[in-house]
Parts: C-alpha cells; structure tokens; sequence
C-alpha cells in the first residue's frame, strides 16, 4: 500500500486531480441539498474546495493554475452558445423595460462595491470578490481575477477575492428571497390573482399554426392555380392537400382548382378567414382524416447543403411533389413560408407521399444522429478564436493597462455571436442541449474547484476575524440595497406584475435557487419568463462591470 500512501501525501499531478475530483464531486452532492427549497448549486463545489484546502492538502500549482482558466473557458463559451440565441431578442419589446430594471440592480451593485472600495474599508481585489459572492455571480468572479491578473497584481490577489466570494455568497441567495417576500408583504399582493395575470399575458404572441378546410365555391378561381389564389402569397397560410372526387393528393402551387375542390390549409387564424372568404366556405370534412396515400413526417434540417437557404429554394420540395406546412424551431412553431431560411435542428412537417418524403428527408439530413452529436471541430474553432478576441488589446486614455476581454470576455462574445450565425459552411456551431449543459457543468466544477482549494487554507481565519464580519456586512448591503430599491420601484412605478418581478429578481442575480424559490412560492412557471428575458444581458453585464472596476480602480485603490 506505500503506493497509495505515496499519492495521496506527496505533491503531484495525480494528487492534484484526485483533490479536484474529490472537491467536484463532494460538492456537487452539497449543492443538491435542500433547505426551504433552497440549495447552494454548484456553489457548494466551491465549499468543497475550501475545506479541502483548510484541511491544508497541498496542490500541485501548474496543474490548479490551468484547470481553473480551461474550467473557465469551458463555462463561458458553452454558457454563450446557450443565452445567444435569446440575447437579442430579449432587447426588444416589454423586454426592454425588464431588462432596464435589471440593468439598474446590476449598475447599482457595482455603484455600492465601488463606493466601499474607494472609501477604503475593503481592497480591490476583497471588493470585486464581495461584489461577485453578494450578488452569486461565478463569471464575474472568474473576469475579475482575469483583469486583476492582467494588471499584474500580486499571486495571492486571487485567494483573497475567492474568500471574499465565499463569505457574501449564502447572504446573496438569501437576500433576494428576502426582497421577494418583503415586497409582497409591503404591497399585499394577491399572488394566485398576480399569477393568473402574468399568465395570460404571456400566452405566446405568435400563436400556433392552425388548420382549416375549405371547399372552393368562388366560380372565379375555376381553373386558376393554387399559387395565383388572391390574397393567399404573403398571407402566411399554406395549402398542402386537396381533395377531388374523393381522392386526396398533394396540393402543388400549379394545381388548377375546380368547383367543389376540398383544400386543407395550414396557417394564422387570420389568414385562413381571409382565404374562405375568397374560396367560399369551410368544408365538412377534414383532409388529414381521410384515408389515402397522402401522410404527413416530421424531418430534421442536419445536413450542411441546406444550410441557410430558403425553403423555396431547396428544388428538392417541388420536384418531388412534398409540401411543407410548418417549421419548428426553438420549441416555436412558424409556417413554412417560401422565404424561410433553414437553421440546423429545424424541424419541418412535410406532407407527401411516402417515397417522395423518403428523397426530399434525405435532402435535409433527418439524422437524429448528426442531431445529438456534438460538433468536436466547431467547438474547439470556436474556444480558440473566443481566446484570440480575449487577447485582442484595447488601450483606453486614463487607464494603467490596455483593456482585454480575457478568457472570460472573449470566448463569451464569441460563442453570443457564432450562435446568432447558426453555422458557417459546414461548420455547426450549434451544440446539443445534453452536451453544453454537461459541458457547462464540468467547466464551472473545475474552476470552483481549483478556486477553493487555492484559497481554502486561509478561510477560516478570515471568516472568524474583523474581515469576515465586515465583509459579510458589506456583501448584504451590496445583495439587498439594489434589490430592495428596484424591487419597490418597479412595483410602484410601473406597476410590475408580482410573478414577473420575482423572475427579474432572481435573473439580475443570474441564480436558479431564487427562481426556483419563486416558482415555489407562485405555483406558476411565470416568474421563468422573465428570468429568461435578462439573464443573457445580465449576465453579460455582470462579466463586464467586474472587469471594468478593477481596470478603472486599480490606481486608485492601490492594488
């Protein structure tokens, strides 16, 4: 047994990963306990860690040094690949006054953690970790100790931020908690009457394709095509079979109607009254129902040559007689108009006999395999250029050092931006649900990880000491102070609906614990909406204001 006794005593490579295995998996398992509905998530890796590190086990510091930055890495750019999609849609609408409120609580914090470190209770680097912990924001801690080694402050900056984190952090999920309750409490809020609001008006605004049938009566469109029906381009309604004698076929854009023809129609509501009202009047049968060699298939776009074209330009459709009627994307459904652009992972609803949907699924790829593999290639391109824009210098006048986004910023921005791209050629950029969330998690492991066992000698010295007081006091008022302001605000104010405001509380402060609790507390998946809407600009905002203190702080503070 000296073997083992060798590994786990003296300092290795082995040792090391052995530790952050330990501290990953131990924590993990902290996260998932629940008290109140309310856990520490992958918080509780960082816990570990710091144990781990009290207990003062020795590391080897290469090997921390780059777990953390590649954990980091690995969050970021997964971590953008899933809000890009929804970063700037969430800047339009009632997103913007959400996301306005959001960016008040973000601007607020940051305003509070700047004050305390300029007023000299706190250092720079205690500061930016306290702003981190109290408002349980991870990215901002990693883009903070990624500036602060920029302007080359001293090793031992980062074990300092890290216990600053770790101390504010339980007091930021709490504080938001808190907030929710306060507010109902000072409004008397009806939550089921709030809820049953917010609810309706979140039904979606782009309703789901409908279907009618209509049979033609109009003695004017004897003999005209279906595609030269007045009204019918442009109105978002597609027609894909037709009945004639009782015989169901496809209905193609050249197909010469006749009297008594049955046309089943698939679109908006309003533009399926339209169409009656020029063919004549619903019919009494329903298409889809009637026996025939006419089915309908859903086929999944995975293959590179459609990429990016229009559904009117893919010949495939027309020459083998196949209609399609709507595309789901995102969970969303639209109708397949002729101008729509094809995405990897669309799905479409063709309609058509069997055979010719067997040749045109193999135009467009229908691999549930291509589906659900990651896109190794893509995914490595992009960490790497996301790395290269990181490293891109920005020399802005007033401050001690050129502006970089690090390997926090950079690899974000990139992902938010090659996942609006969709892909480039043959290139996915793409990446499935199941792999970037086990991606995400390894990642943010790793870096919490090598976070904890770095700084885990020291923190129960400063928990126990003046520091630990102070920075507990601080780190609430920096939670609760831009909270408790908009929270009121916004309720006064604009009259903001309680199960939305829930959701904008616990997205300004990115944390799923808080949703959760409000989800909980409302019965309702509300609240998730307008998490959803801010989480991506907040997140960004919060990357960037950790940077940017540090960078215009770093003189002034004095390190």
């Amino acid at each position: 047994m000296n073997w083992l006794s060798h590994l786990l005593t003296e300092e290795s490579v082995a040792r090391t990963v052995i530790l952050l295995g330990v501290a990953g998996a131990a924590g993990s398992a902290l996260g998932k306990i629940r008290v109140g509905g309310v856990g520490l998530g992958v918080a509780g890796v960082l816990f570990a860690g710091l144990f781990l590190g009290y207990l003062k086990l020795s590391v080897d510091a290469h090997v921390l040094e780059f777990v953390r930055e590649f954990g980091l890495i690995i969050f970021v750019y997964t971590l953008g690949l899933q809000i890009g999609p929804g970063f700037f849609g969430s800047l339009r609408s009632r997103g913007l006054m959400l996301n306005g409120f959001a960016t008040a609580i973000v601007l607020l914090g940051a305003a509070i953690a700047t004050a305390i470190i300029l007023g000299g209770w706190v250092g720079l680097p205690a500061g930016v970790g306290l702003l981190s912990g109290a408002t349980t924001n991870t990215p901002s801690l990693a883009a903070a100790q990624q500036a602060l080694k920029q302007i080359g402050t001293a090793d031992n900056v980062a074990v300092v931020q890290g216990l600053a984190y770790a101390v504010a952090y339980p007091f930021g999920i709490i504080g938001i908690i808190l907030t929710m309750v306060i507010v109902r409490r000072v409004f008397r809020v009806d939550v089921k009457a709030e809820v049953a609001a917010a609810e309706a008006a979140h039904a979606p605004s782009r309703p789901k394709p409908a279907t009618r049938n209509f049979e033609v009566r109009n003695p004017n469109l004897v003999g005209r095509a279906l595609g030269k029906v007045p009204g019918l381009a442009g109105s978002g309604v597609i027609v894909s079979r037709f009945s004639r004698g009782g015989l169901v076929e496809v209905a193609r854009p050249d197909t010469l109607l006749r009297l008594g023809d049955i046309l089943h129609a698939v679109g908006p509501e309003e533009g399926l009254d339209e169409l009656r009202v020029v063919v004549g009047a619903d019919a009494g049968v329903d298409l889809k129902a009637v026996p025939g060699s006419i089915t309908n298939r859903r086929l999944i776009v995975t293959r590179s040559d459609v990429f990016g074209r229009e559904l009117g330009e893919v010949e495939a459709f027309t020459e083998h007689g196949v209609v399609v009627t709507r595309v789901t994307r995102g969970g969303i459904e639209f109708t397949a108009t002729p101008g729509f652009r094809l995405q990897f992972g669309d799905v479409l609803m063709a309609v058509g006999e069997e055979p010719h949907i067997d040749a045109v699924a193999a135009v467009v790829g229908n691999s549930n395999h291509a589906l659900n593999s990651p896109q190794p290639i893509p995914f490595f391109l992009g960490i790497a250029l996301g790395v290269i824009v990181g490293s891109i210098p920005f020399a802005v006048p007033g401050l001690p050092a050129a502006v970089k986004l690090g390997l926090a910023g950079g690899p974000l921005v990139v992902a938010i931006l090659l996942s609006r791209v969709a892909n480039t050629g043959p290139l996915v950029w793409y990446l499935p649900t199941n792999a970037n969330h086990m991606l995400r998690e390894v990642g943010i492991t790793l870096f919490l990880a090598a976070v904890g066992l770095k700084s885990g000698e020291k923190f129960m010295e400063v928990l126990m000491g003046g520091d630990g007081v102070r920075w507990l006091l601080f780190g609430a008022l920096i939670t609760a102070a831009p909270l408790l302001l908009v929270g009121l605000v916004a309720r006064a104010w604009k009259k903001l609906n309680y199960a939305e405001l829930c959701g904008l509380l616990a997205g300004s402060m990115t944390d799923p614990p808080a949703l959760a609790f409000a989800q909980q507390t409302t019965a309702s998946d509300a609240p998730a909406v307008a998490y959803a809407t801010v989480y991506p600009l907040v997140m960004l905002l919060r990357v960037f204001t950790a940077q940017l203190i540090v960078f215009l702080l770093y003189q002034v503070a004095g390190g």
